[in-house]
């Protein structure tokens, strides 16, 4: 037998000082992972069908200079390689004073098959980041390599488990009534463990998408794609029935497992109540990287529960330095779907359709939630004086939105960045003709005295939305700018800085 792992290395950060390797290796005993000549014993966490998943975490000292850090992985006192036949991976950790440069990217892989099958090089922007990330180690290079890889959502696509799962399809194709009451099989239970399992091996270990995972520490929330279209935004009666919570269970552990690397992760906030969400904290370097997690807790009448709203909470208190990057899947400032919303409750279609219309933070059960969460980033932001960047994808186009706040006599500002997506397509000229009609993006007046407002603004050097694919680079510069780059499949250059409020 070769001495490969199943799936991984996959590096993560968990705060300055926290990086940590996560692997699927097949019947082993013992594992470790060595970081510049230090050896690390690695824990198995739990096992999925493809083979145990172990952990190691090694604590890294920033020095005044970036370090270059060497690691390979052991297994049973034999050195094991990547399915791409690597020994040996190395990413970089910034100095104390560097500015760490980031990527962020999400929707990584495909609805359907027909889309899949009609894409030309579905990995051309992974390919373009390790260009990037590998010009960065050069002695002339005029930027660093990046520091984090920020992934915000659909990291693997699940669609495909109604028509993979036999069991499944025959369930699919009851009534509503007898879904509800039909159990899950301990052989449907097995298959779907199997379905999420093979996923993750098939779509991580893509040769561009797995060198990026071992080279570039990340940071990863999911977004509905990890579990199936639409979680969390169909009706309660059928998000509680037995098959949707045994699909729900099987998804969950392979996040936790794979994305979260573990419930060890430090950077979890929600550790009270037996995990109930998986919202992470990550302080690192001038940045408080804040993940907020949109599906665990997700039905039509909430996003977040008033638990998690008070982790939540408890973070944005504690932070009063620095900059803020919030990671929100869904985007807050976007096109406004409420007529197109209204319509459909007042049709008998309101069903089918409802998970694409609920599933944004504008649709009217969510305003609320979506009005608490925008005042309290503006009141973080203007005690903090740093600043704030909403990161998004899940739409599959790239977008920059701006909320101004002029309450006082400095106006307070909050930006959103939109990147979507570095594999899934952007929606065809004649989709994206439909959701221009049934939507707009007028200015959105957040209080009543029209002070607080909500505008799509346009990224220089490109068109106001970006549709094609993209993923998006981070780094300040020396005039104190947050510089926002898209780097997409065509020949612009959408490029966009950022000042503090």
């Amino acid at each position: 037998m070769p001495n490969k792992l199943t799936l991984g290395p996959i590096l993560g950060l968990e705060s300055d000082n926290y990086y940590t390797v996560v692997f699927v290796a097949p019947s082993i005993q013992q594992a470790s992972v060595v970081f510049n000549g230090k050896n690390v014993e690695a824990l198995r966490i739990g096992e999925i069908v493809s083979g145990g998943v172990w952990r190691a975490e090694f604590r890294i000292t920033p020095l005044n200079n970036g370090q270059k850090i060497t690691y390979t992985v052991m297994c049973d006192g034999t050195n094991y390689s990547s399915q791409l036949n690597e020994f040996e991976w190395f990413f970089y950790v910034p100095g104390i004073e560097e500015k760490p440069k980031f990527a962020y990217a999400s929707c990584n892989g495909f609805s359907d098959f027909k889309l899949m099958n009609t894409t030309e090089s579905p990995y051309f922007l992974w390919d373009a980041m390790q260009s990037e990330h590998l010009d960065g180690f050069k002695a002339d290079s005029k930027t660093p390599p990046f520091s984090v890889l920020l992934m915000g959502g659909d990291q693997v696509y699940a669609d495909s488990i109604w028509s993979i799962i036999e069991p499944l399809k025959q369930w699919n194709a009851l009534g509503k009534k007898d879904k509800i009451k039909r159990q899950a099989s301990g052989d449907m239970k097995k298959k779907i463990d199997r379905f999420y399992s093979e996923l993750y091996v098939s779509r991580w270990n893509q040769p561009q998408v797995a060198q990026m995972l071992a080279s570039i520490p990340s940071i990863m929330m999911w977004d509905d794609h990890d579990i199936f279209d639409g979680w969390g935004s169909y009706p309660q009666e059928l998000m509680d029935c037995h098959v949707y919570q045994a699909i729900f269970a099987s998804a969950k552990a392979h996040f936790e497992l794979l994305q979260i690397r573990g419930t060890q992760n430090h950077s979890l906030i929600g550790r009270t109540g037996g995990f109930k969400h998986y919202s992470m904290n990550v302080v690192f370097n001038q940045y408080t990287i804040l993940a907020l997690d949109n599906r665990s807790e997700r039905s039509l009448q909430q996003v977040m529960s008033a638990e998690h709203w008070a982790d939540v909470t408890t973070v944005l208190d504690k932070c009063n330095t620095g900059d803020l990057l919030l990671m929100t899947a869904v985007p807050v400032v976007y096109r406004d779907f409420a007529a197109a919303e209204a319509y459909v409750d007042s049709t008998p279609w309101e069903e089918e359709v409802t998970d694409d219309l609920k599933d944004h933070w504008r649709a009217k059960e969510h305003q609320g939630e979506r009005q608490k969460l925008i005042m309290r980033l503006l009141d973080n932001a203007k005690a903090r004086g740093g600043k704030t960047v909403m990161l998004s994808g899940d739409v599959h186009i790239g977008c920059l939105g701006v909320i101004r706040d002029k309450r006082y006599e400095k106006p307070v500002n909050i930006h959103q960045v939109v990147s979507s997506g570095i594999v899934h397509p952007a929606p065809t000229y004649i989709q994206w003709l439909g959701i221009l009609t049934i939507t707009n993006d007028d200015t959105e007046y957040l209080d009543e005295n029209k002070s607080i407002t909500a505008d799509i603004l346009k990224p220089y050097g490109s068109n106001q939305y970006l549709r094609t694919r993209n993923f998006v680079t981070l780094l300040e510069g020396t005039d104190g700018k947050l510089w926002i780059n898209w780097v997409i499949e065509g020949k612009d250059k959408p490029v966009y800085p950022l000042v503090t409020q």
